[in-house]
């Protein structure tokens, strides 16, 4: 007798479609996941209990409004470009830059108006720069 050759099948499980599936959930998720963490910072403005300096005859007070816009003891200046600020410190200082220097912002104006002025004042080559605060109150305000 002769039989015939049954022909084996190879079992093997086809993974093209659960390949498939995986590359669509993992192209959901990059296109539904968002990757930017925004964060609230509360920020208090500086304080200081320290005793008053001692006044100077040449001290020299840059004032920033809420607006940014700069005034050099007591005149205002027409722009708030850095270039106005730098001659009109270096005017009013006459090439000594030893003497104190002061800051006084607004507590709204922008940190970029406080940061030039710091700037401008260091490439002047101003060495005793201060930044006034104002005392802390009791009711934390």
């Amino acid at each position: 007798m002769k039989f015939k050759r049954q022909h084996e099948t190879e079992d093997s499980v086809n993974l093209t479609p659960l390949i498939d599936v995986v590359f669509l959930l993992l192209i959901f998720f990059m296109v539904s996941t968002t990757f930017t963490k925004e964060t609230h910072l509360t920020v208090d403005l500086p304080e200081a209990n320290g005793e008053p300096a001692l006044k100077n005859d040449k001290v020299m007070d840059i004032l920033i409004a809420a607006d940014g816009s700069y005034s050099v003891n007591g005149q205002a200046l027409i722009n708030k470009k850095p270039e106005t600020l730098r001659s009109a410190l270096d005017k009013l200082s006459e090439g000594d830059n030893s003497a104190p220097l002061t800051i006084t912002a607004d507590a709204k104006s922008s940190h970029q108006a406080v940061v030039t002025a710091m700037d401008v004042a260091g490439q002047l080559g101003f060495i005793h720069l201060s930044i006034t605060t104002r005392k802390p109150t009791d009711d934390g305000e």
